[in-house]
């Protein structure tokens, strides 16, 4: 019944649900539930990848006599969601629905979820604990996405002395480097185009076909990169008064 604690064969049939391709909505109207509760108990317990039905039941029933014992009925990230007045679902809800964006655009699963966090910390800065807590998987999943996302140049390493361990951090530029690839490849591309066309013969059908495509990546191109450094300019602007008061 909604409103009622998710049961073990709840949780397998979201199991088979997710085995199945299904969206959270979908699983959600076969066991008549709120999406929203089929999306929290698979962030909760390992994501669409890692989850299974019988660790999570097993790991819901820890936590509940965790916090019978010490009194806690919010995890530890919830503290930050309540002192802004933040609704904790909705928070939760926007995590996937960013996370799920960031995966197809390309990202793995795992650290597309470590960005999102990084996006919704207030502090702009996370530990790898912290990053386990928050998305219930094992240390060693942390460690290989933020190793991507490091690689990828999306995310750096601080080492904080106080607490002699790392935390992560956004690197404020990423999306502008991002948007500067992207505009330098539409120029390849372009030129490349052209380059065919030349080869196969600007009057013949396919040396149109690609005369046009060269055109149109190299007004994009060109479009994309003005819009960028446009943007960089005001960004830095508005930043500026911020950054200088006391």
């Amino acid at each position: 019944m909604p409103g009622s604690r998710l049961t073990q064969q709840d949780r397998r049939r979201i199991a088979a649900g997710l085995a199945d391709g299904l969206s959270y909505a979908d699983i959600a109207k076969r066991l008549d539930r709120p999406t929203s509760t089929v999306t929290r108990e698979v962030m909760r317990n390992g994501g669409p990848v890692e989850y299974r039905a019988d660790r999570a039941h097993h790991a819901t029933g820890l936590r509940a006599r965790r916090g019978r014992r010490s009194g806690a009925c919010t995890p530890a990230t919830a503290t930050a969601v309540a002192a802004y007045g933040r609704d904790e679902e909705a928070v939760r809800d926007y995590d996937e629905r960013l996370t799920r964006l960031l995966v197809d655009m390309g990202l793995p699963r795992m650290a597309a979820g470590v960005l999102a966090c990084l996006y919704t910390t207030d502090s702009g800065n996370i530990t790898a604990a912290d990053l386990v807590q928050r998305l219930r998987v094992s240390p060693a999943s942390i460690s290989k996405a933020v190793g991507y996302l490091e690689g990828q140049e999306m995310i750096r390493r601080e080492r904080d002395a106080s607490q002699r361990r790392d935390r992560y951090v956004i690197d404020e530029d990423v999306w502008y480097r991002a948007m500067l690839i992207s505009a330098q490849l539409a120029a390849v591309l372009a030129e490349t185009a052209c380059d065919g066309a030349g080869v196969l013969g600007a009057d013949t059908p396919a040396g149109a076909r690609l005369k046009g495509m060269g055109e149109v990546l190299e007004h994009v191109g060109h479009d994309l990169l003005r819009s960028v450094e446009h943007w960089r300019h005001a960004f830095s602007t508005q930043q500026q008064p911020r950054d200088l008061a006391p």
